[in-house]
């Protein structure tokens, strides 16, 4: 029986949920400042859709891999649901045709790398510290 309480969960020891330097990403005006910061600091966005499983497959895998810290980079999370006016600016902003999840990386004002659903966790972002 321990096989199958192994595959379905029955494993009564809880996993330690990790939790990263999420910064929220809510409004429109905070897009000019990420684009401004990035010029000192390697700024990321997240884009996230609460409505798919694939998206949020793709989120636990990110944050599962992850292992920078805030002093590395500033990661924002969009939900992109809630907050689709600002995901659409983000395309038109930084020229990136829209897909979710999708993970930007920001640098000197523009998007240095992108990509979407597998590819976001392959994407290295320790070579844009």
């Amino acid at each position: 029986m321990g096989i199958f309480s192994a595959l379905f969960g029955g494993n009564k020891e809880a996993k330690e949920k990790k939790i990263l330097p999420w910064i929220a990403l809510n409004a429109i005006e905070q897009l000019k400042h990420i684009q401004e910061k990035s010029n000192t600091k390697t700024q990321v966005i997240f884009k996230h859709s609460t409505r798919c499983g694939v998206s949020r497959m793709v989120l636990n895998q990110f944050v599962d891999a992850y292992e920078l810290t805030a002093d590395d980079l500033d990661l924002y999370f969009l939900d992109l649901v809630n907050y689709r006016n600002v995901s659409n600016e983000v395309g038109y902003m930084f020229q990136v045709m829209h897909e979710s999840p999708q993970l930007l990386v920001i640098k000197n004002g523009v998007v240095v790398a992108h990509d979407s659903h597998g590819g976001v966790n392959a994407i290295d972002l320790n070579s844009f510290i």
